[in-house]
Protein backbone atom coordinates (compact mmCIF):
# COMPACT_ATOMS: atom_id res chain seq x y z
CA UNK A 1 0.00 0.00 0.00
CA UNK A 2 1.53 3.53 -1.09
CA UNK A 3 1.06 5.52 2.18
CA UNK A 4 2.13 8.65 0.78
CA UNK A 5 -0.98 8.89 -0.96
CA UNK A 6 -4.71 10.05 0.21
CA UNK A 7 -4.35 11.76 3.39
CA UNK A 8 -6.25 12.79 6.43
CA UNK A 9 -5.05 10.88 8.69
CA UNK A 10 -3.94 11.40 12.16
CA UNK A 11 -0.45 10.96 12.82
CA UNK A 12 1.77 10.42 16.07
CA UNK A 13 5.55 10.77 16.77
CA UNK A 14 7.41 7.35 16.57
CA UNK A 15 9.89 8.41 19.12
CA UNK A 16 7.28 10.38 21.07
CA UNK A 17 5.20 6.23 21.24
CA UNK A 18 8.67 4.98 21.89
CA UNK A 19 9.04 7.24 25.14
CA UNK A 20 6.44 7.69 26.63
CA UNK A 21 6.42 4.19 27.98
CA UNK A 22 9.87 5.19 29.70
CA UNK A 23 9.36 7.28 32.43
CA UNK A 24 6.45 5.36 34.05
CA UNK A 25 8.08 2.18 34.01
CA UNK A 26 11.58 3.85 35.68
CA UNK A 27 9.71 5.33 38.18
CA UNK A 28 7.94 2.48 39.27
CA UNK A 29 10.62 0.19 38.71
CA UNK A 30 12.84 2.46 41.42
CA UNK A 31 9.98 2.74 43.67
CA UNK A 32 9.50 -1.39 43.39
CA UNK A 33 13.18 -1.14 44.21
CA UNK A 34 13.38 1.21 47.32
CA UNK A 35 10.77 -0.78 48.86
CA UNK A 36 12.15 -4.01 47.67
CA UNK A 37 15.47 -2.86 50.03
CA UNK A 38 13.07 -2.28 53.58
CA UNK A 39 12.14 -6.43 52.60
CA UNK A 40 15.41 -8.79 53.68
CA UNK A 41 14.14 -11.08 50.55
CA UNK A 42 15.91 -14.58 50.65
CA UNK A 43 19.03 -14.15 49.12
CA UNK A 44 20.07 -10.57 51.39
CA UNK A 45 20.07 -6.72 50.41
CA UNK A 46 24.00 -6.87 48.85
CA UNK A 47 22.85 -9.84 46.27
CA UNK A 48 19.16 -8.63 45.80
CA UNK A 49 21.59 -4.68 44.47
CA UNK A 50 23.69 -7.22 42.97
CA UNK A 51 21.10 -8.95 40.86
CA UNK A 52 19.10 -6.07 40.23
CA UNK A 53 22.08 -3.81 38.53
CA UNK A 54 22.78 -6.60 36.44
CA UNK A 55 19.23 -7.02 35.07
CA UNK A 56 18.81 -3.13 34.78
CA UNK A 57 22.00 -3.08 32.56
CA UNK A 58 20.30 -6.18 30.55
CA UNK A 59 16.86 -4.76 30.20
CA UNK A 60 18.03 -1.63 28.73
CA UNK A 61 20.50 -3.38 26.18
CA UNK A 62 17.75 -5.58 25.44
CA UNK A 63 14.68 -2.98 24.97
CA UNK A 64 16.81 -0.44 23.29
CA UNK A 65 18.16 -2.91 20.44
CA UNK A 66 14.60 -5.14 20.09
CA UNK A 67 13.21 -4.60 16.47
CA UNK A 68 15.98 -2.10 15.59
CA UNK A 69 16.00 -3.45 12.21
CA UNK A 70 12.21 -3.31 11.54
CA UNK A 71 12.96 0.57 11.80
CA UNK A 72 15.34 0.73 10.13
CA UNK A 73 13.31 -0.88 7.30
CA UNK A 74 10.25 1.23 8.18
CA UNK A 75 12.50 4.60 8.09
CA UNK A 76 13.99 3.86 4.98
CA UNK A 77 10.81 3.77 3.43
CA UNK A 78 9.25 6.48 4.57
CA UNK A 79 7.56 8.85 2.23
CA UNK A 80 5.88 12.26 3.01
CA UNK A 81 2.77 13.12 4.94
CA UNK A 82 0.19 14.17 2.68
CA UNK A 83 -1.04 17.66 3.04
CA UNK A 84 -4.38 16.63 4.92
CA UNK A 85 -2.71 14.36 7.31
CA UNK A 86 -2.88 15.84 11.34
CA UNK A 87 -0.17 15.93 13.41
CA UNK A 88 -1.08 14.31 16.86
CA UNK A 89 0.36 16.59 20.24
CA UNK A 90 3.27 15.39 22.03
CA UNK A 91 0.68 15.01 25.07
CA UNK A 92 -2.16 13.76 23.35
CA UNK A 93 0.34 10.97 21.92
CA UNK A 94 1.42 10.57 25.77
CA UNK A 95 -1.67 10.39 27.56
CA UNK A 96 -2.95 8.00 25.11
CA UNK A 97 0.05 5.28 25.11
CA UNK A 98 0.35 5.17 28.53
CA UNK A 99 -3.69 4.77 29.37
CA UNK A 100 -3.53 2.25 27.04
CA UNK A 101 -0.68 0.62 29.26
CA UNK A 102 -1.23 1.43 32.49
CA UNK A 103 -3.05 -1.44 34.03
CA UNK A 104 -0.05 -3.42 32.75
CA UNK A 105 2.11 -1.42 34.22
CA UNK A 106 0.17 -1.67 37.62
CA UNK A 107 0.77 -5.39 37.20
CA UNK A 108 4.53 -5.15 36.66
CA UNK A 109 5.20 -2.67 39.61
CA UNK A 110 3.01 -5.52 41.69
CA UNK A 111 4.95 -8.28 40.22
CA UNK A 112 8.45 -6.44 41.02
CA UNK A 113 7.33 -5.12 44.17
CA UNK A 114 6.32 -8.86 45.26
CA UNK A 115 9.82 -10.16 44.00
CA UNK A 116 11.33 -8.38 46.54
CA UNK A 117 10.63 -11.11 49.08
CA UNK A 118 12.65 -13.28 47.06
CA UNK A 119 15.45 -11.37 46.10
CA UNK A 120 15.36 -7.73 46.84
CA UNK A 121 15.05 -4.79 44.53
CA UNK A 122 16.15 -7.16 42.04
CA UNK A 123 12.72 -7.06 39.87
CA UNK A 124 12.09 -2.98 40.52
CA UNK A 125 15.30 -2.85 38.80
CA UNK A 126 14.35 -4.98 36.11
CA UNK A 127 11.71 -2.86 35.30
CA UNK A 128 13.88 0.63 35.35
CA UNK A 129 16.02 -1.14 32.83
CA UNK A 130 13.34 -1.94 30.60
CA UNK A 131 11.86 1.92 31.17
CA UNK A 132 16.30 3.43 30.54
CA UNK A 133 16.15 1.15 27.37
CA UNK A 134 12.95 2.46 26.00
CA UNK A 135 14.67 5.67 26.87
CA UNK A 136 17.50 4.94 24.91
CA UNK A 137 15.72 3.79 21.69
CA UNK A 138 13.77 6.90 21.72
CA UNK A 139 16.90 8.96 21.98
CA UNK A 140 18.77 6.61 18.79
CA UNK A 141 15.51 7.54 16.57
CA UNK A 142 16.11 10.95 17.86
CA UNK A 143 19.74 10.65 16.63
CA UNK A 144 18.61 9.00 13.38
CA UNK A 145 15.88 11.29 13.03
CA UNK A 146 18.36 14.91 13.66
CA UNK A 147 20.85 13.30 10.90
CA UNK A 148 17.95 12.55 8.53
CA UNK A 149 16.80 15.61 8.81
CA UNK A 150 13.12 14.50 9.40
CA UNK A 151 10.75 13.44 11.56
CA UNK A 152 9.01 10.04 11.48
CA UNK A 153 5.44 9.91 11.81
CA UNK A 154 3.17 6.78 11.84
CA UNK A 155 -1.05 7.13 11.30
CA UNK A 156 -2.61 6.01 14.95
CA UNK A 157 -5.02 3.42 13.67
CA UNK A 158 -1.78 1.20 12.74
CA UNK A 159 -0.40 1.37 16.30
CA UNK A 160 -3.42 0.76 18.34
CA UNK A 161 -1.30 -0.80 21.43
CA UNK A 162 1.18 1.73 21.13
CA UNK A 163 3.79 -0.41 19.00
CA UNK A 164 5.18 1.98 16.28
CA UNK A 165 7.10 -0.70 14.56
CA UNK A 166 4.24 -3.40 15.22
CA UNK A 167 3.05 -5.81 12.35
CA UNK A 168 0.41 -3.96 11.37
CA UNK A 169 2.55 -0.41 10.84
CA UNK A 170 2.79 -0.71 6.86
CA UNK A 171 5.62 2.41 6.81
CA UNK A 172 6.14 5.79 8.13
CA UNK A 173 5.45 9.32 6.96
CA UNK A 174 7.73 11.97 7.22
CA UNK A 175 7.34 15.66 7.70
CA UNK A 176 9.98 18.53 8.44
CA UNK A 177 12.30 18.69 11.57
CA UNK A 178 10.12 21.65 12.60
CA UNK A 179 6.72 19.96 12.80
CA UNK A 180 5.20 19.20 15.52
CA UNK A 181 5.67 19.94 18.89
CA UNK A 182 8.36 17.58 20.36
CA UNK A 183 11.95 17.50 19.61
CA UNK A 184 13.79 14.65 17.80
CA UNK A 185 13.95 11.71 20.13
CA UNK A 186 10.50 13.01 21.68
CA UNK A 187 11.04 15.31 24.55
CA UNK A 188 9.40 17.99 24.81
CA UNK A 189 10.45 21.17 22.53
CA UNK A 190 12.03 23.42 23.97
Amino acid sequence: MDVGRGGGRTLARVAVLVRAGAAPMMWLGFTAAGIGLFLPGLTGRRIGLYAGAALFLVAAAVVAAVRRARYRDLEAGAVRAARGDFLQDRAVTVRGRRRSYRWWLLLAWVLATASALAVPAAGGLLLAGAGAGLWLKAGLIGRREHAADVLWWVPVEWVPRGRPAGPRVEGYRTTGPAAGDAAPGGARRR
